[in-house]
């Protein structure tokens, strides 16, 4: 943005906002549900995320994805991994079939020209924090050696704290980062209600503020490059991942508020992960709360 230029209203200046769309029927798909709610972006699975095993992309599936999304101009579109992944997996089977599996989604990313993937630390099954957050590192590190030339960041996503999980301190992030070989390619992903629920406060405009200047000095704004934008349907501080409509949750509307409106967030990609049925019905809701939480006025 350049200095002195002022945005008076949302006409003139849109928030980057969108949610995560099924890629049923094909990755295309996701694209044209996107479009068809009004998303500027979009999240998306590359792939089946509940099986390890899935038939490459075709030829005509990449085409049609790529001339979609030039021609929509939806923007960015970020890829999120399959969940069955755990990069900091006590059992080395686990760990191994993870790493090919990161390196795959990784591969399939760049023929879809999506430039950042985002992936859940993971589970350290009692190893240790320590111990599974060096198992991250590593697990990124033996992808990236492999393919140095891959044109995707990973995005680490902070995590409500449940179970052995990692990540539900910024320090986490902050480490796994700090161990990585390629941590140039590192990023990071806020999901708001995973925050909240591993014991951030973002409830107030002060606490929100708190949060967000602690995120910064420890990880770095510089390195955010998605928000998950999910109220919590659990309270402050309860390690339990699940996930409410804006406002509906135990966060609050207010909340919202704040981050639709902190300038450093701006261009930063907001994406929904709440509850939905196949008409979107939700997601149209959900995207007008946020459009009417954003009344954000630019000044030099």
């Amino acid at each position: 943005m350049k200095k002195g230029q002022t945005f008076k209203n949302l006409n003139t200046c849109k928030p980057l906002i969108g949610a995560h769309m099924s890629i049923a029927g094909g990755v295309h798909t996701a694209i044209q549900r996107g479009m068809s709610i009004g998303c500027k972006t979009i999240q998306i699975f590359t792939k089946n995320n509940t099986q390890w095993n899935c038939s490459p992309l075709t030829y005509e599936e990449i085409v049609k994805f790529k001339k979609l999304a030039k021609k929509t101009k939806i923007s960015p579109i970020i890829a999120h991994s399959a969940y069955l992944i755990n990069l900091s997996a006590q059992d080395e089977k686990m760990l191994i079939r993870s790493h090919y599996s990161l390196i795959d989604e990784l591969k399939r990313c760049e023929l879809l020209g999506i430039k950042c993937l985002i992936i859940h630390p993971g589970y350290h099954g009692g190893i240790g924090i320590s111990e599974g957050i060096k198992r991250v590192a590593e697990s990124i590190d033996s992808a990236y050696e492999k393919f140095e030339e891959i044109n995707v960041s990973i995005a680490l996503e902070t995590t409500a704290g449940q179970g052995t999980s990692i990540g539900y301190r910024f320090e986490h992030i902050r480490e796994i980062i700090d161990k990585t070989f390629f941590s140039q390619k590192i990023l990071t992903c806020i999901d708001t209600a995973h925050i909240f629920e591993a014991g951030y406060d973002i409830t107030s405009e002060e606490k929100y503020r708190k949060t967000i200047d602690e995120f910064d000095s420890i990880v770095g704004l510089n390195r955010l490059a998605v928000i998950h934008i999910n109220d919590s349907k659990t309270p402050l501080n309860s390690r339990i991942d699940r996930h409410e409509h804006i406002g509906k949750g135990m966060i609050g509307t207010e909340a919202f508020s704040f981050i639709m409106n902190d300038r450093r967030l701006f261009n930063i990609p907001k994406i929904l992960e709440t509850p939905k049925g196949q008409d979107l019905k939700e997601d149209i809701e959900n995207l007008n709360t946020l459009k009417n939480l954003y009344q954000l006025v630019f000044t030099s």
